[in-house]
């Protein structure tokens, strides 16, 4: 039976295409209304000339990026994904899974203004990464990272472990994803060990909704 990292990495891989027809589609109503533009926004108040997209996907926060006059790259472990942000006219894509970033086994720039990681740090052991991330940055760079908000996906289980999510309502043929729940302090903790310092932190919420769509996070070198 296969680790949850493994079946977390070959979920991506059965399901890019659905993936990309998702996001092109507009079919995630808390991107559209929500998410996409919190993350923007972060971004764009620090006025970065580069920014890395951690886990870009198929490419839309590096295309929203060029948009503006930003130098944007984009990683990804999933070449299927990267292929289809290359073709939708970004140029500056690298195919790696996390493993070698954390191993510096692949060249994808550094000094970075800016980086993001938007919904794509699904794994349990993401210090090693963080830490990898913490040393491309510029002296003022910053990492902003935008994930499930702990307190709205906890279910009434509020502690670290591997959940599942199943794209109930979702078209297409999906494979299930397991994704790795964090607490807050658990996230907290782990930018600490990576050698960051959290100076921000945003709850982007809808106004006709009771909880936050999600978490968003931005620190800073220590």
């Amino acid at each position: 039976m296969p680790s949850p990292e493994s079946a977390l990495l070959q979920s991506w891989q059965h399901n890019a295409d659905a993936w990309i027809e998702a996001i092109r589609s507009g079919a995630i109503e808390s991107r559209q209304q929500v998410t996409d533009q919190a993350m923007l926004l972060a971004i764009m108040g620090r006025q970065p000339e580069r920014v890395l997209d951690l886990g870009c996907g198929e490419g839309w926060l590096l295309r929203a990026l060029a948009d503006r006059g930003i130098d944007a790259v984009g990683v990804d472990g999933d070449a299927t994904l990267v292929d289809a942000a290359r073709m939708a006219g970004a140029a500056q894509v690298h195919v790696a899974p996390y493993t070698e970033l954390v191993e510096a086994a692949v060249d994808i720039g550094r000094d970075f203004n800016l980086i993001c990681a938007n919904f794509s740090l699904l794994h349990q052991d993401i210090i090693p990464l963080l830490a990898a991330m913490n040393a491309l940055l510029a002296p003022d760079g910053a990492l902003v990272i935008q994930t499930l908000h702990p307190w709205a996906v906890a279910a009434g289980d509020y502690q670290d472990g591997w959940r599942e999510e199943n794209f109930a309502g979702f078209k297409g043929a999906w494979q299930p994803m397991p994704w790795y729940f964090r607490t807050l302090s658990s996230w907290f903790n782990a930018l600490d060990m990576a050698g960051l310092r959290l100076v921000g932190l945003q709850e982007p919420q809808h106004p006709q909704s009771q909880v936050p769509q999600s978490l968003l996070m931005v620190a800073e070198r220590r």
